[in-house]
């Protein structure tokens, strides 16, 4: 009854739905662009929350501030990065 490695991994990769037909260079292409902006949004949030830490340790509110608005930034844009293929796969259903 154990599942291979291989049906987990394939339930975490996502359906490419109408963009099935892309090639593979294509596909990997746009994964490590969608993998490096990833990279540098999670950097960014890492950098707001050392501004929040060294705010809060002086004090400095506007220093606070400016790494909660990174932060807040860093994972809304991690959000829309992650979920650009369904994204894309619904604007383009509507589009049909």
């Amino acid at each position: 009854m154990a599942a291979d490695i291989g049906s987990l991994v394939g339930g975490i990769n996502p359906d490419w739905g109408v963009f099935g037909a892309l090639g593979t260079k294509a596909r990997i292409i746009v994964a490590a662009i969608m993998a490096g902006a990833i990279l540098f949004l999670l950097g960014s949030a890492v950098v707001g929350a050392v501004h929040i830490r060294v705010g809060n340790q002086q004090h400095n509110s506007m220093e606070t501030k400016k790494g909660q608005t990174m932060v807040a930034s860093s994972l809304l844009g991690l959000f829309t990065v992650a979920s650009m293929a369904t994204l894309f796969t619904i604007v383009y259903g509507f589009g049909i």
